[in-house]
């Protein structure tokens, strides 16, 4: 581990069929399991949930989004509130990205150089300037237990002649980031850019590891490209970063997805799909993805899954659930998203528990055939 970290990565098993492993990482505000999935709570906020019940499912940890309290309320404000864990009351592991793909998603409200990302703010029209020095300040005084460096993600389908300069751009980047950095108390992310191109993917990761980061995430993934890409990036990323640093796959979230990067070694993954999809009346379950609101469900009596534990699965039949949503009833989009955080909780402790006892490949070709990995 770097001198100075504020994170500890111990690796606990190792699959001897894949490259899957399980570990346990310490931060200054508690351990979390891996290979491990945090939710996202884009606002400091998971939609509609409380801090206790988000966590009473399961959740290890969370990803608050940088640039989105940045420009409101202000990473000051939050600084003076005492910090991310105590303004959104979870005193749990926490993440922050560094603003680069909500940036570069505004599309025509960006100009790019190598110093800094200029962009209107969406919300006023207000002109900033995004350098990986402000990305870094702005994430200090969040105060997140994993702060991420700031990165250039074009989408999957730019030339390589743009991707091969996001590479570029993101390795000194990355430089600027980790010189910036100063909280002992937090670690520091490098992130390996280079789209759907191996060459560009290979130096990319060269280029980040050289840096000495405690970590190194995966970027530039989930990002327009098709799964069996993803997986052949991961075929090619994953075994150039350090066996002993955390490998973080940002934006990452489908079951099908999550299952082929652990195989590859990957530890830790976020997205938004759980609450998302939970919103939107579509619940992850065992048998495969549930539409609430089809016409099918109208008079049910059945759980969203009889195999479920949570209070959700527990106390409301589909029929009440289909109700909520046709209804425009709010705890409709709140009890499916709870039910989808606990699911994805155990689906992630059932990966973990079948590492350890050394049936992780088993359980990968169990799943395989599984209607659980259809495209939700």
């Amino acid at each position: 581990m770097p001198a100075g970290s504020a994170l500890r990565f111990e690796i606990q098993a190792e699959d001897t069929n894949t490259q899957a492993r399980c570990g346990v990482v310490h931060t200054a505000h508690g351990t979390f399991e891996t290979p491990a999935f945090f939710p996202v709570a884009t606002q400091a906020t998971v939609k509609g949930i409380l801090p206790e019940l988000v966590r009473s499912v399961g959740t290890q940890g969370l990803l608050v989004n940088s640039y989105h309290l940045a420009l409101r309320p202000g990473a000051e404000v939050v600084a003076a509130q005492g910090g991310l864990h105590r303004f959104m009351s979870w005193p749990h592991p926490l993440i922050t990205d560094s603003g680069g793909f909500q940036v570069f998603s505004l599309g025509s409200l960006v100009r790019v150089s190598d110093d800094a990302v200029l962009f209107r703010s969406h919300l006023d029209g207000t002109l900033i300037e995004w350098s990986p020095e402000h990305a870094v300040r702005t994430q200090q005084q969040l105060g997140a237990d994993i702060i991420m460096a700031l990165d250039e993600c074009p989408p999957a389908n730019a030339p390589r002649d743009v991707i091969a300069t996001a590479v570029r751009r993101t390795t000194a980047w990355a430089r600027r980031s980790k010189h910036a950095h100063r909280r002992d108390d937090q670690a520091i992310f490098g992130i390996v850019q280079g789209g759907i191109y191996p060459d560009l993917r290979e130096r990319s990761a060269r280029e980040i590891t050289e840096l000495d980061f405690p970590g190194y995430a995966i970027g530039g993934l989930s990002v327009g490209e098709s799964h069996d890409e993803m997986v052949q990036m991961l075929d090619v990323t994953a075994p150039l970063l350090p066996h002993e640093r955390l490998r973080y796959l940002m934006g990452v979230g489908e079951p099908r997805d999550v299952l082929e990067a652990v195989a590859r070694g990957v530890d830790l993954f976020d997205c938004v799909l759980p609450t998302r999809n939970g919103r939107n009346g579509q619940a992850w379950t065992w048998g495969g993805v549930v539409r609430i609101r089809n016409s099918e469900h109208r008079c049910s009596e059945l759980p969203l899954d009889p195999t479920c534990d949570c209070t959700v699965c527990r106390r409301f039949s589909r029929a009440y659930l289909r109700h909520l949503f046709m209804a425009g009833e709010m705890l409709g989009p709140i009890l499916l998203s709870l039910h989808n955080l606990r699911f994805f909780a155990v689906f992630m402790a059932r990966i973990r528990e079948a590492i350890r006892r050394g049936t992780f490949a088993r359980f990968h070709q169990s799943m395989t055939a599984s209607p659980l990995l259809s495209k939700a």
